[in-house]
């Protein structure tokens, strides 16, 4: 086709006049180009505030403007793009609600080429996944609980500043795209930090403040309750921790009021949605059929007790009712689960009865052993009704600690707690497909739960890992896992400060009625409204988790829970932990490799190493250790022969020290020469006995004094101008 009878559009670049987006459009008619100007962006908006004196701004109409609602979200210089997306009907047969969170970290933000083989992002980071975590339990409950179609949160870090964290301003941008986008959802909610140093409370610590905090709680709020918990504390007090929560509560409902500012001037109308109809007519059926026998059936403390008798019930109501709905079989299952939820709400809201008899603050049996793998490096096993954890700690050189390819600013990790929950813990049959986001949140709660009393690296220069192996579920694992690490720890001789233990704490609501019961098992979990972690030592609290399936909690709620986990806390730590072991072992296991570690000048440890790390490598072999060397001087010994460590050490710090002339040094003949012989009095220094020195008699032969690879005794007379160092046998005869 000719060029000249052909159409065609050219975009120029973007020009920004008054505020508003316009691009110039060329296209081509006979006689040459013809230029217009349209307006771009048209719902382009940008909303700002302030949060801890650092400017928080959400551009909204520009960017992944194809999602149902989005936002360019920036604090300080952090930078995300968050987008909230559904699907128009629900997938086939789905019988919950599927939603996902995810917290994309881009290494770009920080400035940073990835380091994998393929030098692109891979698989989410754990620390990306925890921050999912955090994001996905305050936004779930907000959902209609009908819903059943798909949504997708997706947060993308595009730019990180340390002293404003993405995790925090991803929490607001999502409850911004959600509440301004066309999806059901009964937000919005805010989250801070909160940090408490030297005294005082600080909303969204810088860096710096955060190392100085005694205290890292994430507050998630909605209009009035509280949605969402998570904190990380050094022994921080009950009330010090209940007026955190409160003084982070109190700034979201200011940040509330920003988004809700947004979403009356941009807020797009709630799509309708398909509900999850519900057979009343089946359920009033089965409720008449199965009501006794559902009680019988609950109330027994043996959890494969409880489903050996409630087996028969399903069989009995498919018997009757299959004939009557050929075409709904699936939902008399369903019935079935929302009649036992039925029945244990009321047993504990209106007849505080538990389905073990149990009190609402009465704990079920508990039992703590250590010392259970004799080769490991300590093992313990904490024991809680039909819940079970066996924990294990290695020890390693400091060379063994985890490097992380993420965003922080922290690139090493001296102490790791992994955790596994296998299919078998719960009586399933199920492969192992890796840990998922449950087993990297609860190792993670654990971990940080047990940071504030670990000894320092001077202190105990040692990598550290726990692995916590769950052995049987039957609710609140993670706090289990905690106790059986604190169990380990000592058993290992790991001198930490104070033992920890954890409990969990939960919550049945029924209008304005609500009640809240310590040590929840897996029904009271699955069928009430709260899960309410806390772990901590006898002087404070260093860990908390809460998880919600209601839309929120007041702060009486809060109050109470964490007054009845200090009580069961202290009843752990006290009369159980404490009778099996008080403190750590005085000596580390025969099996544990032994540290010990020195420090030189940064200046000579060219020296330690040598050339081509010769010396290094040498005192490695000959005294069966591994040595690791830090660019600030510091050197750590590891063998399993203390003494072994010991002698490398002093070896190094010899090497450290200048050589001083009348100074007697041990050392090894490395060469003979026929006018003298060369002795190594440190690795990689050698000097010169001249055969006049080597006796007070006349000396014909060196070799009639000297061989080989003996071991002398030398003193230093000289050492020249050029560094050539002289020795004597002769002057210390």
């Amino acid at each position: 086709m000719p060029l000249q009878n052909t159409r065609f559009f050219i975009t120029l670049p973007l020009l920004l006049l008054r505020e508003e987006y316009t691009s110039k459009f060329a296209f081509f008619k006979s006689g040459g180009y013809k230029f217009m100007e349209v307006k771009m962006f048209n719902n382009y908006k940008v909303f700002k505030t302030e949060i801890s004196g650092r400017k928080l701004v959400v551009e909204t109409g520009k960017y992944a403007q194809l999602a149902n609602g989005s936002c360019f979200i920036r604090y300080g210089d952090t930078v995300l793009n968050v987008a909230v997306t559904a699907s128009s009907i629900p997938r086939e047969g789905i019988d919950f609600f599927p939603l996902s969170v995810d917290f994309e970290e881009r290494l770009y933000s920080v400035g940073k080429i990835p380091g994998s083989f393929s030098k692109r992002e891979g698989k989410p980071s754990e620390k990306a996944v925890l921050s999912s975590r955090v994001i996905d339990r305050p936004i779930r409950p907000l959902f209609p609980k009908e819903m059943r179609n798909d949504v997708s949160v997706v947060c993308t870090v595009l730019s990180v500043d340390e002293d404003c964290s993405p995790e925090i301003t991803a929490m607001i941008g999502a409850s911004i795209a959600l509440s301004i986008s066309d999806i059901p959802w009964n937000g919005p909610v805010s989250g801070v930090s909160v940090g408490y140093v030297d005294g005082k409370m600080v909303i969204n610590p810088t860096e710096n403040q955060s190392k100085e905090s005694k205290l890292s709680l994430t507050v998630v709020s909605g209009k009035e309750k509280i949605v969402m918990i998570e904190a990380g504390a050094d022994k921080i007090s009950d009330d010090i921790m209940y007026e955190a929560i409160m003084f982070g509560h109190k700034l979201n409902q200011e940040v509330i009021d920003f988004i809700n500012t947004i979403k009356k001037e941009i807020g797009k109308e709630k799509f309708e949605f398909k509900k999850d109809t519900f057979d009343t007519d089946m359920y009033d059926k089965i409720e008449n059929i199965l009501i006794d026998d559902i009680k019988s059936a609950l109330y027994v403390n043996d959890k494969f007790e409880r489903e050996k008798r409630l087996q028969p019930l399903y069989e009995k109501a498919h018997t009757q009712l299959d004939p009557i709905y050929p075409d709904s079989i699936s939902n008399i299952d369903e019935c079935i689960y929302k009649l036992q939820k039925k029945v244990v709400r009321k047993w504990l809201i209106e007849d505080q009865k538990r389905i073990d008899g149990r009190k609402m603050d009465e704990m079920r049996p508990l039992c703590a052993e250590i010392g259970l793998l004799p080769r490991a490096h300590g093992s313990g096993m904490f024991t809680r009704g039909q819940t079970q954890v066996i924990t294990v700690v290695t020890l390693g050189p400091m060379s063994d600690q985890q490097t992380l390819d993420g965003i922080d600013s922290d690139i090493c990790k001296r102490y790791m707690h992994h955790y596994n929950f296998p299919s078998y813990s719960v009586g399933e049959t199920k492969p192992n497909r890796g840990p998922g986001r449950r087993e990297i949140g609860h190792g993670a709660l654990a971990e940080k739960a047990l940071i504030p009393v670990l000894p320092s690296e001077d202190e105990f220069p040692y990598a550290i890992r726990l692995v916590s192996e769950v052995l049987s579920s039957n609710g609140s694992t993670s706090q289990a896992s905690v106790c059986g690490s604190t169990l380990a720890l000592m058993d290992a001789g790991v001198p930490i400060k104070d033992p920890v233990a954890g409990i969990s704490c939960g919550l049945i609501t029924e209008g304005d009625k609500w009640l809240t019961m310590v040590d929840i098992q897996g029904l009271e979990d699955f069928f009430g409204d709260m899960d309410f972690k806390v772990a901590g030592t006898l002087d404070g609290i260093t860990a908390i988790q809460m998880d919600l399936k209601i839309d929120g909690l007041t702060p009486e709620m809060v109050k109470e829970a964490i007054c009845k986990t200090h009580v069961a806390r202290n009843y752990i730590l006290s009369e159980v932990m404490a009778k099996c072991i008080s403190k750590p072992k005085n000596e580390l296991s025969k099996y544990a490799p032994k540290v010990l570690n020195t420090k030189v000048s940064v200046d000579k440890i060219r020296e330690v190493i040598g050339s081509g790390g010769k010396v290094v490598q040498k005192l490695s072999l000959d005294y069966s250790v591994k040595i690791d060397i830090h660019d600030d001087g510091r050197i750590f010994v590891m063998g399993l022969d203390v003494d072994k460590c010991k002698k490398v050490i002093e070896i190094i710090n010899n090497i450290d020290k200048d050589l001083e002339v009348g100074t007697v040094y041990k050392g090894r003949v490395t060469r003979i020469m026929n006018f003298g012989a060369f002795v190594e009095i440190v690795p990689g220094k050698e000097g010169l006995c001249h055969i006049s020195q080597l006796d007070n008699k006349r000396v014909e032969k060196v070799t009639d004094v000297l061989n080989l690879g003996d071991e002398i005794f030398v003193r230093v007379v000289e050492i020249d101008g050029k560094g050539r160092i002289n020795l004597s046998m002769k002057n210390i005869m």
